[in-house]
């Protein structure tokens, strides 16, 4: 007891307090809001916790010293946004002064008007629910709004260095209704394709499938699609584990390509599609079937199975359902 007397009565090393709490293992998550002038603010933090579920209640601390701490006590909506394994580089951006913080992410606003990094692990939309003085931080309570969550791996952090995390998604952490939408997109004989961050491409992906001419795609952006053009192309599964993949074949409404696509978009030649670097055998066989049958402009539906799955080709234009009930 003598021992921890003297400990108590030792002034506290800053230093080596602030390494004895980064031995805890954390996520990484960018946090915004709001200024006074409608200005999108935001910085990255590891101070966070889930609080409550009834009511929806999570808590994060603003550093008294941060440029933007006055637009986060000022403000009645935040949002907080759990970084994937791929986004190191947008921990860096928002941990630093740059006066230009969003322009290197899509971002969105959902229910409160917190800015929302469209790209992320899991994203939290939250109304003010209290404030409170902690020492050198100010704690904010965050009343959740709307959330949204994705299969991706998380970005650790732990002793002031990013962390891998193994295992990621256990067997049965998602409901096997949370598909996963992607999109076989064209523009002038080339295939869009999306970087996971990991050095690979895969599909880009939506929350959902909306029968309309707006795409807004998972990363942030809008793709103006032929909705004539739109048609499912495969279902399938990658391990049991997997949500599954819901994908549908669509071509760009304007002619051309785009020159302003969302960070992380990128169309390839269908003839110089990087098959070795798609992490998956099923989408490098997707991919493969649907350069094929586009040479004859043939296109079937692939539905897996047990024993290697089935395709159901389709012949014939497309044309409506009500002339088709007519005739």
């Amino acid at each position: 007891m003598a021992d921890t007397a003297a400990m108590m009565d030792t002034s506290i090393d800053p230093i080596a307090l602030r390494r004895a709490f980064g031995t805890f293992v954390t996520g990484v998550t960018v946090i915004t809001t709001l200024d006074e002038d409608g200005t999108p603010r935001g910085m990255t933090a590891n101070s966070f916790t889930s609080v409550s579920l009834n009511p929806p209640l999570l808590l994060v601390c603003v550093a008294k010293s941060a440029s933007s701490y006055q637009a986060f006590t000022g403000s009645d909506c935040f949002a907080v946004n759990i970084l994937h394994e791929g986004q190191v580089d947008v921990s860096a951006t928002f941990a630093s002064k740059s006066p230009d913080k969003f322009q290197s992410v899509n971002h969105d606003r959902i229910h409160t008007g917190a800015p929302v990094l469209t790209d992320s692990l899991t994203w939290f939309d939250c109304s003010v629910f209290n404030r409170m003085d902690a020492g050198d931080h100010a704690v904010l309570i965050g009343e959740v709004r709307a959330f949204g969550t994705s299969p991706s791996a998380p970005l650790g952090f732990c002793r002031g260095r990013y962390a891998s995390v193994k295992d990621p998604l256990p067997a049965g952490w998602l409901a096997s209704h949370g598909m996963i939408i992607g999109y076989l997109i064209e523009a002038n004989d080339h295939l869009l394709l999306r970087s996971d961050g990991k050095g690979g491409w895969v599909l880009p992906t939506a929350r959902r499938r909306k029968a309309d001419s707006q795409l807004v795609v998972d990363g942030g952006g809008a793709l103006r699609l032929l909705p004539d053009n739109t048609f499912l192309y495969s279902v399938f599964d990658v391990a049991d584990s997997d949500p599954g993949y819901l994908i549908y074949r669509a071509r760009l409404a304007d002619e051309g390509m785009p020159a302003d696509l969302p960070v992380g978009l990128k169309f390839f030649h269908v003839d110089e599609i990087p098959y070795e670097q798609v992490p998956t055998h099923e989408l490098r066989s997707m991919l493969r079937r649907y350069v094929r049958e586009r040479r004859e402009m043939r296109f079937g539906i692939y539905m897996d199975s047990d024993d290697g799955g089935r395709v159901a080709m389709i012949d014939g234009e497309a044309h409506a359902w009500m002339q088709s009930s007519h005739e």
